[in-house]
Order: structure tokens, then C-alpha cells, then sequence
């Protein structure tokens, strides 16, 4: 029998790579996946024309719990935005657009539901 926390390893393994070929299949180029900054990390940074993507991935196999989407805090989005400027600065004369995206990624035995959530929350400046 497989360890809990191995087996939603590997479930959240799987939603990324679902969510990669969803983005691919849309015209987005996945620019890094599972990119780290301080000791947590993006799941997938993505580029659409002048705009990068920062999409958190989740994935679940039931929606009873919550729905995946509500599991991005405002402490995830706060690092999600530190995270992503530390990025950025790393991308000489950078002037695109940034967005904060979310796919959920519902797994049941016979098939897979994917929802991408663009614009899912937006940087609030203090």
C-alpha cells in the first residue's frame, strides 16, 4: 500500500502534466514547470504573446472536500506574486503583462475535467 502523502505526489504530478498539454494544446509555451523560489515553487510559468502566465495547478480526485480552486489561499497568491517578480527580474527589458492563472484538475476513473480559471486573482498593491 502506497504512502498518503506519495500518492498525492503523484496525483499532483499528473494534474501538472495534464495542465501542461492543456496549455500547449491552447497555444501557450510552457516556459518552466515546478520553478522554486525560497522553499516553495510555481507550478508552471507559461508565455501567451507578450503576456506570462503563472498557473497553480490543482488537482483532486473528488470535489467533495472543497473545490480545488478555493485551496489558493491569499498567503499562496502573496508568495505566487513575490515568487513571479523574482522571475521576472531575471528577464532582461521585461515590459509584457503578467497574469495569475489557475487550472483545476478533477481525476475520476473513467476521465479527466479540466478548468483553467484566467485572471484568477489580481496583485494588490499596498
Amino acid at each position: 500500500m502506497q504512502h498518503k502523502n506519495t500518492q498525492k505526489t503523484e496525483l499532483g504530478a499528473k494534474g501538472e502534466q495534464i495542465a501542461c498539454k492543456y496549455l500547449s494544446s491552447h497555444g501557450y509555451i510552457i516556459l518552466e514547470r515546478n520553478w522554486r523560489f525560497s522553499h516553495k515553487e510555481i507550478d508552471i510559468i507559461a508565455q501567451q504573446g507578450n503576456t506570462i502566465h503563472v498557473v497553480e495547478v490543482k488537482t483532486r480526485a473528488t470535489t467533495f472536500f472543497e473545490r480545488p480552486q478555493d485551496a489558493v489561499t491569499k498567503d499562496k497568491q502573496r508568495f505566487l506574486i513575490a515568487a513571479i517578480n523574482n522571475y521576472i527580474q531575471n528577464i532582461p527589458n521585461f515590459t509584457g503583462e503578467i497574469q495569475f492563472d489557475i487550472i483545476t484538475v478533477l481525476i475520476e476513473p473513467q476521465q479527466e475535467h479540466v478548468e483553467f480559471i484566467p485572471d484568477a486573482f489580481y496583485p494588490v498593491c499596498k
